[in-house]
């Protein structure tokens, strides 16, 4: 059975249940430090899971991806948080962030009173509940959030709460592109143990794929355009298509790694044969590249940073 399944069902063994209550109607609040913006982007520990997996670790962190999205209200975000497991495991939690004097804050969060909850701009605090004894405690700045919960107290309220108590959030940072968190189930891993999370800096673009693929003579002109390509740095993949829209075999891969010879961070572009998995060809730049792209002959591929992307992480410096 997966790690984190036998972790949450011993968790949940504790006896203790907390009732939970409705959450107070909607009310405007200024927005205080540290920016909203602080808790928004999709974050992805794949340098982490892939560190591990070559250094042949026996209890490597599992695969997490959190998505923190903003909200009509300044001082609300949604958390959706997913982790790759047999089953997978998919949980969201509304957070509330209550600023207070000295830098110190509270991240505040809320479980789902019915199925579909509203998002964006239909967000109602009214439809979410919140679970006070898993509210996280720490310090803020205007870039950055550290927080932790207090695990016994939250270990009372988990039992009420379901399988999806193993992907709440017990300690929390958040600074420059980075997110650390360390949730319910990652108990089972250790006290050190938590998810190092990179943004996703989303890359824009396109590709040409020959129709004979590798063994494209010079002179063939059969070239298939893939246009508006989207591709995420996190170890996102997406598959190239021939013009009729099948999938042609091959995709491309994104992701920044450190390799241990060298110990020099890179941005990797891979050209993969979909059938057996293998990279035929990659390309590096340095993490901070803005273009990217690879030339085989066969396949050409052009991709460059959003440049949302590009400006957010200026204001973060």
């Amino acid at each position: 059975m997966n790690r984190l399944l036998v972790a949450l069902l011993l968790s949940l063994s504790l006896p203790a249940c907390q009732t939970v209550r409705p959450s107070e109607a909607p009310r405007r609040v200024v927005p205080t430090a540290p920016s909203s913006a602080v808790l928004e982007g999709d974050f992805d520990n794949h340098e982490q899971v892939w560190s591990a997996r070559e250094a042949g670790a026996a209890d490597a962190a599992p695969h997490v991806l959190v998505s923190l999205a903003p909200t009509a209200r300044d001082d609300w975000s949604l958390w959706r948080i997913r982790v790759d497991s047999t089953p997978a495991m998919d949980a969201t939690w509304a957070v509330r962030r209550i600023a207070a004097d000295k830098g110190a804050v509270t991240l505040l969060p809320h479980r789902a009173l019915v199925a579909a909850p509203g998002t964006g701009e239909a967000f109602d605090p009214r439809q979410w509940t919140p679970l006070d004894a898993c509210a996280l405690r720490g310090t803020t700045t205007a870039s950055a959030i550290q927080a932790t919960a207090d695990i016994a107290a939250c270990a009372t309220i988990a039992p009420g709460i379901g399988a999806q108590a193993a992907l709440l959030p017990l300690a929390v940072e958040r600074e420059g592109e980075w997110l650390h968190v360390r949730l319910y189930a990652d108990q089972a891993r250790g006290a050190q143990a938590r998810s190092d999370a990179r943004r996703v800096q989303m890359f824009g673009g396109w590709a040409a794929i020959n129709g004979s693929g590798p063994d494209a003579g010079a002179d063939s002109s059969d070239w298939h355009m893939n246009r508006n390509l989207r591709i995420g740095s996190e170890g996102g993949r997406v598959a190239l298509a021939w013009r009729d829209g099948k999938p042609s075999g091959y995709s491309l891969g994104l992701e920044r790694l450190t390799y241990r010879d060298g110990g020099v961070p890179v941005l990797k572009l891979s050209v993969i044969d979909d059938g057996s998995g293998r990279t035929l060809a990659y390309a590096w730049a340095n993490p901070e590249a803005t273009r990217i792209g690879i030339n085989l002959g066969w396949v050409q591929v052009g991709l460059d940073r959003d440049a949302t992307t590009v400006v957010e992480k200026e204001k973060a410096k």
